[in-house]
């Protein structure tokens, strides 16, 4: 497990945060009482599959089966079993924490790109 100086936070909500750990290459995603390593390509599966739960078919459904989501990400010893506001929760870390990332490789393609002349 990575300790806290190796850790950078990349986005932090109320409900939980993601951290980069440039060490061990890998995201640390804390949410719900729990943390999770995920390597980078297993990460960006994990918001494709979290993007992809149908909020507005769990609001519509009257069923109780669809009162929660239950999401198991590959290569991860944890799983998520989310309720429809834990899915909005969800979603918002993950995609803050993806918009960081993009920003940070903007602006290290900014201040590292080779003047050309």
């Amino acid at each position: 497990m990575p300790t806290p100086q190796n850790l950078q936070e990349l986005f932090r909500t109320i409900y939980g945060a993601v951290y980069q750990c440039n060490r061990y290459n890998c995201y640390l995603v804390e949410f719900a009482g729990g943390i999770s390593p995920f390597k980078v390509k297993d990460f960006m599966a994990l918001k494709q599959h979290v993007d992809a739960i149908n909020v507005e078919a769990m609001l519509e459904d009257p069923s109780r089966a669809s009162d929660v989501h239950v999401l198991m990400p590959y290569r991860s010893e944890r799983c998520f079993v989310l309720t429809l506001t834990d899915v909005l929760h969800f979603q918002e870390l993950l995609q803050g924490a993806r918009a960081m990332m993009s920003l940070n490789s903007m602006l290290y393609e900014c201040l590292y790109a080779p003047a050309v002349y």
